[in-house]
């Protein structure tokens, strides 16, 4: 009775609470069976850790000649020769637009020059788009002719800290933009994007490219050579339960447990498990490399293929990997 009594007044206290999220319900196809080209490995678990504890949440890789250079979590664009990186804060002259490097990607589109150490303000967050600034300015990608350059805002609500609150509302507010370098103009090219797609990756405006993965999709790049690379932080486990699955059907779950629990305290919940696929150009799954419990390689959010090596980034992690990929 008296367990009873305690309880009644608690669960009316939770209810009145806010929560931080105001999740919809969304419902996936039935996860593939990870068989066959799907099956489980731990090629990942071969990779090498790069740079432990001198960065956190690498990503946006990309190289030039021998030097490689990273985007990091905390608003910092390093760079690294010879197997050593650039870790000093002063390394780039963010500028009075940028007094703190961390709210780059709160204010905008910016170009860096990394020989210089100047950076360049393109395109201010201020800046009405359809009538909506930009919140979550995320990745981009440049024409071969360095005229248009496209990137997402991610979200209207959510900015890059809250990157876990907007996965699990589930709101298909994202935005692909269109941002050209001559005229100085932007353009809203693709409005309503969800974060994970439907568990699937979109191709040339609104034509699906593969639906249904076995994870949720962060980035895809393409090969040289022909196919993409994908890189998902989490997995849907199948054949097992699969939580990510259970919970998103369930809004009202999501909305009790950020009511209880900070973003931090569910991150400790979430299996460390990730998943990089290779995909044919039609999206045919070619090759998977896991990483079951993140022994190495943890939270993958991008990989990037240089000079038969693969290098493995994540929004968490404080460490690159790479992966030879003749031996995978």
């Amino acid at each position: 009775m008296l367990a009873a009594s305690l309880a009644v007044p608690l669960l009316g206290t939770i209810m009145l609470l806010d929560s931080l999220i105001d999740p919809q319900p969304v419902s996936f196809k039935e996860c593939p069976l990870l068989l066959g080209v799907l099956q489980p490995n731990t090629e990942l678990r071969q990779a090498e850790r790069l740079f432990e504890n001198q960065l956190i949440g690498p990503e946006s890789i990309a190289n030039i000649g021998d030097m490689m250079f990273t985007g990091t979590a905390d608003g910092r664009v390093l760079k690294s020769e010879n197997g050593e990186i650039e870790t000093d804060h002063r390394e780039v002259d963010w500028g009075q637009a940028c007094a703190k490097p961390e709210m780059m990607s709160l204010l905008g589109l910016f170009e860096v020059n990394p020989w210089k150490c100047q950076v360049k303000l393109l395109l201010s967050s201020d800046t009405l788009i359809d009538g909506r600034k930009m919140s979550f300015v995320n990745d981009l990608t440049i024409t071969q002719d360095g005229r248009k350059i496209y990137f997402m805002d991610s979200s209207s609500k959510w900015q890059r800290r809250d990157d876990l609150l907007l996965v699990i509302e589930g709101m298909d507010d994202g935005h692909l933009l269109e941002y050209d370098t001559g005229t100085k103009e932007v353009k809203m090219t693709m409005a309503r994007i969800t974060r994970f797609y439907g568990s699937g990756l979109m191709k040339k405006g609104a034509d699906l490219f593969v639906e249904n993965l076995p994870g949720f999709p962060d980035d895809i790049w393409p090969i040289s050579s022909r196919g993409h690379w994908v890189s998902m932080a989490v997995i849907r486990s199948s054949p097992g339960f699969s939580m990510l699955d259970f919970l998103f059907k369930r809004p009202y779950i999501k909305r009790m447990i950020f009511k209880l629990f900070s973003q931090e305290m569910v991150m400790k919940f979430v299996a460390r498990y990730s998943l990089v696929l290779k995909l044919s150009d039609s999206g045919a799954f070619w090759r998977r490399l896991h990483s079951p419990g993140g022994q190495v390689a943890t939270y993958i959010s991008e990989v990037h293929e240089h000079d038969a090596h693969l290098y493995v980034g994540s929004f968490r992690a404080p460490f690159l990997c790479i992966l030879k990929l003749q031996s995978a």
